[in-house]
């Protein structure tokens, strides 16, 4: 028998207890329309928490949408890592749904235990399997993980089992190489970002994903689609469809933002800085 979400109730409690009870709300911050965010991976050493309570904190919207691997229950079974920061990333989402902003979480392969519980709300936190977005200038967005799209998640869980081990030991890697590069004075760099830029195979299965995302958002009759998964923060025209992906909160500290008049941008945060101005803008689309 499937369990109820009131048996989350004392998890949650558990995982908030001492946790800091912040209200931030007097701090100056940018407004949105709506954010989306994926690919966090609370639970992992290479979750970039306290970047992502520092974007949190500096921008605010009327939707905030987590569009999947929020929770990497994948690693959280092998070995549990559950640092205050990641707590304090909790609260901080039921916060905003407590001040009103309407938060909608779509588990993605990571979290998808949550699947067990689509249609409940958590702390006012909506769990639904995708959603449809419409901008201020009456654009619709199918919002969906991305994961669905994916072959080997689909057809081969044990090989995406293994690649993610293998991720999981290139952010390691990556790790000491940004300690060193701190030390001597150099900016942050992705291992992972630029091995996958390299690789012909890789290229090949982004694209694809793109794609195929894209396709299905088309025929289900949406101007675009906002997904993760892939960890490639991404907006381009498709076929004539609004292909966003938001990119991940573990190399790319990215964001995907709409503005009160509708624009679409994807931000990136500098972890290094604290002011909400140096936050860098990649790419813009008019509306």
């Amino acid at each position: 028998m499937r369990a109820g979400p009131d048996a989350f109730a004392p998890l949650v409690r558990g995982m908030l207890d001492g946790a800091p009870m912040d209200d931030d709300d007097h701090l100056p911050a940018r407004r949105y329309r709506a954010i989306f965010v994926s690919d966090i991976h609370l639970g992992t050493a290479g979750c970039q928490a306290q970047a992502l309570l520092g974007f949190l904190k500096a921008h605010r919207s009327d939707y905030l949408y987590l569009v999947g691997d929020i929770v990497d229950g994948w690693q959280l079974r092998r070995r549990w890592f559950w640092p205050q920061s990641h707590n304090d990333v909790v609260q901080k989402l039921l916060r905003r749904a407590r001040k009103g902003c309407k938060v909608v979480f779509i588990p993605g392969n990571h979290d998808e235990f949550a699947r067990g519980f689509l249609g409940h709300e958590f702390g006012g936190i909506e769990v639904r399997d995708d959603a449809v977005h419409t901008t201020a200038d009456g654009r619709k967005l199918w919002v969906t993980h991305g994961d669905y799209f994916d072959g080997v998640i689909q057809c081969a869980k044990w090989l995406a089992f293994l690649g993610d081990n293998l991720y999981e030991f290139t952010l390691r890697l990556n790790r000491y190489l940004n300690s060193l590069r701190a030390r001597m004075g150099l900016p942050y760099w992705s291992l992972s970002a630029y091995l996958k830029q390299k690789v012909k195979t890789a290229l090949n299965y982004v694209t694809d994903f793109e794609v195929a995302v894209a396709n299905a958002a088309r025929a289900l009759g949406h101007d675009g689609v906002v997904c993760g998964h892939i960890h490639r923060a991404e907006m381009r025209d498709i076929n004539g469809i609004l292909y966003c992906n938001d990119g991940d909160w573990v190399e790319s500290r990215s964001a995907l933002v709409e503005h009160l008049d509708g624009r679409l941008e994807l931000l990136y945060w500098n972890a290094e800085q604290t002011s909400s101005a140096l936050v860098h803008v990649q790419q813009e689309v008019p509306a």
